[in-house]
């Protein structure tokens, strides 16, 4: 049985609608998998802006390549490959040391597992990031409207600071602004539980 949220063969139509040229159906992957490859992403890369930005990359990266995709491992797993190595090479770009502890794909084939992914993790530590999932997700509602959507054209989306402007027809400097924006308020939201899980990290170590 696949694991809840997971669907192979979902995920298998989906992927061979976007390589047909039908690009909304890559928005949908993007939707579905979007929390798990930030969480994902945040074990190298703990600030949670920083985090999102290399979460878009790693999209972009999937969407360029997706024509190679032949379906030999389950998409989630080749998703996974695709964000560990866009984290990584993000941590080399900036003179940062990446874990050498890496990530196991393997364990991508069951979104549990992929979870799992350091010795310490806990039904706790699991429930958290849930947590800090619908977090964002509420923070992300609550937004006014010209916030909500820059912020979900820049990461859901992927459009770049000039297509978005254009789309909102408004100045970059106005989208930047109310990116910046977004991204504090989510942060706000997101720093309660921050807190918390920060002892709880010291805690088992």
């Amino acid at each position: 049985m696949a694991e809840e949220g997971i669907n192979p063969q979902v995920d298998s139509d989906l992927v061979r609608r976007v390589q047909a040229g039908d690009s909304a159906a890559f928005d949908l992957l993007v939707r579905k998998y979007q929390h798990r490859i930030a969480a994902l992403i945040g074990r190298y890369i703990p600030d949670w802006s920083e985090c999102q930005d290399v979460a878009q990359e790693a999209f972009l990266r999937a969407y360029r390549a997706i024509g190679n995709f032949r379906g030999d491992a389950q998409f989630y797993t080749w998703l996974h490959r695709i964000a560990v190595n866009t984290a990584k090479n993000h941590l080399v770009a900036h003179n940062r040391r990446p874990p050498t502890d890496d990530i196991d794909v393997s364990d991508a084939e069951q979104f549990e597992s992929g979870l799992r992914l350091r010795d310490n993790d806990t039904p706790e530590r699991e429930l958290m990031r849930q947590q800090m999932e619908q977090t964002v997700m509420r923070a992300v509602d609550a937004l006014p409207e010209e916030l909500r959507a820059a912020i979900t054209l820049r990461e859901v989306e992927g459009l770049s600071y000039e297509e978005i402007a254009e789309r909102m027809d408004c100045p970059i400097g106005t989208v930047r602004s109310r990116i910046f924006r977004a991204r504090e308020a989510i942060d706000a939201e997101l720093r309660p539980l921050m807190d918390v899980e920060r002892p709880a990290e010291r805690a088992t170590r």
